[in-house]
């Protein structure tokens, strides 16, 4: 039977305009690989069954947990109840899972929230100064939905690509989308690790684009 551990919100910060970080506590002897996730769930009678997956943001090594949340209010479900909480409330998390690991340089493709997983990486790579070499494509709507936009500059400089989809007045930024005619302009070697986390129809769309140009499966990483 899975375990779960109540723990209490220590700190909640504002990411963006719909994101929020989560700091909670740490259960004794919890750890995590970078990219993993857990099922998380609100301590209140009416919320615990409803789980959610989530992907730590935070370093093993933190005495804390941490989460990047994006909340979604029309929907009335367990993000939006989350964005409600306060520091000392308490959420129930569970044992750890998730396919999505580091498996050296190579080339993030991200959709969104979809770059939660790959936050807890690049911020490993970057406490170990091995974060060169690899690259990021990350797609959002606007400019202001880029979570975290400044730590991935300081952390992999012009490595860090930034698309919008729907900001056509954003300067500096590229503006199109992720697809067969971008990667053939923008990745010359499919031999390399890619990871992939975003919408699953844009995760199942770009791991058939990737095999198609030359990509190894085996170096496919994603949620599967």
């Amino acid at each position: 039977m899975e375990k779960e551990y109540p723990v209490k919100i220590l700190a909640i910060r504002q990411v963006t305009h719909d994101v929020k970080e989560f700091r909670v506590e740490k259960p004794k002897g919890y750890s995590f690989i970078p990219g993993q996730a857990t099922d998380v769930s609100i301590n209140l009678p009416e919320w615990k069954e409803k789980k959610n997956p989530f992907t730590f943001t935070g370093l093993n090594d933190d005495s804390f947990l941490q989460f990047t949340i994006k909340g979604y209010p029309d929907r009335h479900g367990v993000t939006d109840r989350l964005h409600q909480l306060q520091p000392g409330d308490q959420l129930i998390i569970r044992d750890v899972w998730g396919a999505i690991e580091y498996r050296g340089p190579g080339v993030f493709l991200a959709g969104g929230a979809g770059i939660t997983p790959f936050l807890a990486i690049f911020r490993q790579l970057h406490r170990d100064h091995e974060a060169r070499g690899n690259t990021l494509f990350f797609s959002n709507k606007t400019e202001a939905d880029i979570i975290e936009h400044q730590e991935l500059l300081t952390i992999l400089g012009v490595s860090a690509n930034f698309i919008l989809s729907n900001d056509p007045q954003a300067k500096g930024y590229l503006h199109t989308r992720i697809d067969k005619k971008f990667l053939k302009e923008q990745i010359t070697d499919f031999r390399q690790p890619f990871y992939v986390c975003g919408p699953d129809q844009m995760v199942i769309d770009l791991n058939d684009i990737l095999k198609g140009l030359g990509a190894t499966p085996e170096y496919l990483v994603f949620e599967k």
